[in-house]
């Protein structure tokens, strides 16, 4: 069976068409503007996909929907689909399952695109076969999706994790990016944190190892944090920061540190494998969206 999938993200669309095995068969990729000059294309995409022309198992059932947020991601609510407060203005409220489900006519799978790269390797990745992990995206924002006893953590609406305060690191006095928190997370070691602190951005700091030093300390602070709290059992890491491949070893460093042997598992002996990038080639996240469009298929029938 054919499903679509959208990867929403904050500067590109990625509309794909994939099976129930995770391929992906078609995919096309639209630069995110305005809601008003971006989602008739993506509509324009998928409404091929389900046009009557085409022989029924040439057509999607579902469509999974993997986006940027905050979203809401309660069903039971009245803005259920929709994208909230989010710092791209043209896009607060915008309602992007009723959109979709009005256009298509098929059933929306939603959640947000950190959910969906967790998704994605939790169904075909690194993640198989476990029932509690968390995945990191650490780029132009931070955000984390979480899996529980085998269920996407949501709650009152989803984790907010690149939110979460940090305690600074002995003789850093940077004040914080984030326009809300300052210190959190998101605040001390996003992309555009890391410009801001050092005057050029991440790729063009590769050989200045007190930068990755600093950031893998931020890094290994939150890590060690959601070890505590979430106790999974395989953390990913994703997202532009990450492509600094000198990262790894520093961040288990620093984890293995704070953690202090406070707790002890076959998984934290194993450090290496605890603390991975993620292993879907960067196409997790769209990988995920399929997943979601399969499970609300599911739910539908």
């Amino acid at each position: 069976m054919l499903y679509g999938a959208l990867e929403a993200g904050g500067t590109k669309m990625v509309c794909a068409v994939g099976n129930e095995n995770g391929q992906i068969l078609d995919q096309e990729s639209i630069p995110t503007s305005t809601p008003d000059e971006t989602m008739p294309k993506v509509i324009e995409y998928f409404k091929a996909k389900v046009s009557p022309e085409l022989p029924e198992d040439d057509r999607i059932k579902a469509l999974g929907v993997a986006c940027f947020g905050p979203v809401d991601v309660r069903p039971r609510s009245a803005t259920y689909g929709n994208i909230l407060n989010t710092p791209k203005i043209a896009w607060r409220n915008f309602e992007m399952v009723k959109t979709m489900k009005d256009a298509l006519g098929i059933p929306v799978g939603f959640d947000t695109d950190v959910n969906g790269s967790l998704l994605g390797e939790a169904t075909w990745g690194c993640a198989k076969g476990l029932t509690d992990a968390v995945y990191f995206t650490i780029g132009t924002g931070i955000g984390m999706g979480a899996m529980s006893g085998g269920k996407l953590i949501h709650g009152m609406l989803h984790p907010e994790a690149g939110h979460i305060f940090m305690s600074r690191v002995e003789g850093d006095d940077y004040k914080g990016h984030c326009p809300n928190h300052g210190t959190c997370f998101e605040g001390m070691a996003s992309g555009p944190a890391i410009e801001d602190r050092w005057g050029k951005p991440a790729k063009e700091l590769a050989d200045r190892p007190e930068v990755w030093e600093l950031e893998a300390k931020y890094i290994a602070q939150e890590l060690a944090d959601i070890t505590f709290t979430l106790s999974p059992q395989k953390i990913i890491l994703g997202g532009g920061v990450m492509s600094q491949s000198q990262l790894f070893p520093l961040v288990r460093k620093y984890v293995a540190e704070y953690i202090n042997d406070y707790i002890s598992t076959k998984e934290l002996r194993n450090i290496n494998a605890y603390i991975t990038p993620a292993a879907l080639n960067g196409n997790q996240g769209i990988m995920g969206a399929v997943k979601l469009a399969v499970m609300a298929a599911e739910t539908e029938e």
